[in-house]
């Protein structure tokens, strides 16, 4: 069943537009058992909401495994570019 989307969760054209960004999952190691776009979703939501990452709601991935994202984004530095593609949708939508 579907979770109810949250506020902070990202549009259809949003996803669209990040996808191509993230790292692909490779053949070496364990293969990626977390759906990419509900981790986006959640550390859009903690970053929206301010809360501590350990209060994420538990209808999205694990905490744990949603900040090791965030921090290996921040490490190679998708952040900037992510930030960039989702200004210019922004300032072309109004």
């Amino acid at each position: 069943m579907p979770r109810k989307s949250y506020p902070s969760d990202l549009s259809d054209a949003e996803w669209k537009s990040i996808e191509p960004l993230l790292p692909q999952e490779t053949s070496r190691g364990r293969p990626r058992t977390v759906n990419m776009r509900e981790v986006l979703n959640g550390i859009s939501y903690v970053l929206h909401s301010g809360c501590q990452w350990s209060m994420m709601p538990h209808d999205l991935p694990p905490y744990s495994t949603v900040y090791r994202y965030f921090q290996k984004l921040q490490r190679k530095g998708l952040w900037q570019s992510i930030k960039k593609i989702l200004r210019h949708r922004q300032r072309k939508a109004v």
